[in-house]
């Protein structure tokens, strides 16, 4: 069945603006009802979420309409790409979820559009102009002001050929030559006024090696790359806009240029832009990513601190999560400043379906129950995740000597303070409640130990266990846990918005973003654990295993925290 014919009122009511304009031109007929999408991003970085909105609406076109979704790199510019890129961009999609048609590249096409723009040349569409780049910038005018024509815009078809040619020889110098478009330098629109639409490049192509030396824009790659393979739909960010009637003209070319073009009309792609993602405390700019990798100002692309897939990926952020965010926050045409504080509340809603519940103790203190007989053991039952029954349970040694949180104990406790203090009754969860003694001091006063009594009979499971008393702490046993380092991560930036900032973008960093906790101790189950498992530590928040990890010393990513402390911890500056 038709998508159209199978949509509910209600479906159509919560149908993006994107996907009103995709049905409407299914139901128009256009391109024989044909959707075809395309993913076009450029090897010169790692992917980051705001590109993960970009793939999920144009992957999401795709699938939900019975289409295809091809992912093409736009490797036009050699001194940005590799194939380091490339290949980490294949494995975020697949991670994301997403599934695409064929793998297509700009530089498939060097040859359609070197043709293209020779009959550009030869029809005075276009010219070599030999000015410096400053120089082309400056006669372009204003908004409100034409702009001033080049010396070289009338200069005979011949010169510009062979010029032409020659910017594509391994002696021509970078900045030297430039082909623009011949279009119109009084048009109210900037970017009619004469485009470049080829530059010299001396960069050696990671798939095309040493062949070219002068390379296609953007925009004058784009929308043909686009009608070559036949997207039907290239849907982008807002800043496209104004180029989208450049984008038109140059598939308008194909048509005298090309005469089996002559069903142009019927099936030339159409452009739809929706707003960019941008997020709070994070830069999405990929140069001031670029820095921040470079200059060492973080450990790499996949540092957990960084907006990248394989960042968050580290960090243990789940695809589902990144999704779910996206969809909650929409599609729009006017661009916003999200709050980060969504996005961790996706995350921490998809995780506490599947994280398993285990105890780690980030900040110890010792802990002794001094009634428990010493030598003895029990393994006591720990659920491994009370929203799915399926996902079964796991032991945690109990003994005399455990290891609590430093901050679960304190001496001179108020009123409210319902963890442990002397003489007074918690629960240590799945085991049995105690009682706390007394504690040990070292000499500047600091506490070392512990000491507590337990009930025998209050062993959670057993009919004394009924038992209420108001707080419950997590513990690991210090004779049979294994002690970890903990990475716990605070926003990289100490502004809301560091784009919108003047000052120079590395002042507003945060110094205290990672905190290394290298003195923890967790449940001896976890050295079952890799990269890539979802974790919860009791009571603190969700975890996952960083792949620096090795036999000798585990190592955890804080992900997010149970609830979010950052809003509360604004309102009181």
């Amino acid at each position: 069945m038709n998508t159209i014919e199978s949509n509910t009122n209600e479906e159509k009511r919560s149908l993006s603006f994107v996907e009103q304009l995709v049905e409407d031109d299914i139901a128009a007929g256009k391109n024989g009802k044909r959707i075809q999408t395309r993913f076009p991003p450029e090897p010169n970085g790692y992917l980051h979420i705001g590109h993960a909105k970009a793939i999920c609406m144009d992957f999401g076109v795709a699938e939900n309409y019975n289409g295809v979704c091809n992912l093409r790199f736009d490797d036009t510019n050699p001194s940005k790409e590799n194939n380091e890129y490339v290949e980490n961009i294949l494995h975020d999609i697949s991670w994301l979820g997403f599934k695409w048609g064929n793998i297509y590249y700009a530089s498939d096409y060097f040859e359609k559009l070197w043709e293209l723009a020779v009959w550009m040349i030869k029809t005075g569409k276009a010219y070599v102009d030999e000015q410096s780049s400053e120089t082309i910038a400056a006669q372009k005018g204003t908004p409100t002001e034409p702009g001033v024509p080049s010396p070289y815009r009338d200069r005979p078809a011949e010169e510009s050929l062979a010029l032409f040619e020659k910017m594509n020889t391994a002696e021509a110098v970078e900045g030297s030559m430039v082909l623009r478009a011949k279009l119109d330098m009084a048009n109210p629109n900037m970017h009619f006024r004469d485009p470049i639409i080829y530059r010299i490049i001396q960069t050696p192509h990671h798939r095309t090696g040493t062949k070219w030396h002068c390379y296609p824009m953007y925009d004058f790659a784009h929308g043909q790359s686009d009608y070559f393979e036949g997207v039907t739909h290239s849907i982008c960010t807002l800043e496209f806009v104004p180029h989208r009637p450049l984008y038109d003209k140059f598939i308008d070319f194909l048509k005298d240029f090309d005469h089996t073009a002559d069903n142009l009309q019927d099936n030339r792609p159409r452009q739809i832009e929706f707003n960019r993602l941008n997020l709070t405390y994070t830069v999405m700019s990929k140069r001031k990513l670029h820095t921040l990798v470079d200059e060492n100002l973080v450990n790499g692309w996949d540092d957990p601190r960084m907006p990248t897939l394989c960042g968050m990926r580290r960090r243990g952020y789940s695809p589902e999560s990144i999704r779910g965010f996206i969809d909650s926050i929409g599609y729009t045409k006017f661009d916003a400043l999200n709050d980060v504080a969504l996005l961790e509340a996706a995350v921490r809603e998809d995780l506490n379906k599947k994280a398993t519940r285990v105890s780690a103790v980030l900040d110890p203190v010792k802990l002794v129950i001094t009634n428990y007989p010493e030598g003895q053991t029990e393994e006591m039952e720990a659920i491994n995740n009370p929203e799915n029954e399926a996902d079964g349970s796991h032991t945690i040694t109990f003994s005399k000597n455990l290891w609590i949180e430093r901050a679960d104990f304190m001496e001179d406790a108020p009123k409210k303070f319902f963890r442990m203090s002397p003489g007074k009754e918690v629960r240590l969860k799945n085991a049995y409640i105690v009682m706390c003694t007394g504690c040990t001091k070292d000499a500047e006063g600091n506490i070392i130990e512990i000491q507590a009594e337990y009930d025998p009979i209050s062993k959670s499971g057993l009919e004394g266990a009924n038992r209420k008393v108001k707080g419950t702490l997590h513990w690991v046993s210090a004779d049979h846990c294994i002690k970890a380092e903990v990475r716990e991560y605070d926003r990289l930036f100490n502004i809301e918005n560091p784009s919108a900032d003047d000052r120079d973008f590395r002042e507003l960093l945060n110094p205290d973003s990672l905190t290394v906790h290298s003195n923890c101790y967790v449940e001896s189950y976890l050295a079952e654990k890799k990269p890539g498992d979802y974790l919860q530590f009791q009571r603190t928040g969700y975890f996952m295993l960083d792949p620096d990890t090795t036999p000798e010393r585990l190592i955890f990513n804080k992900t997010v925290g149970l609830k979010d402390t950052w809003a509360k911890e604004m309102k009181k500056n």
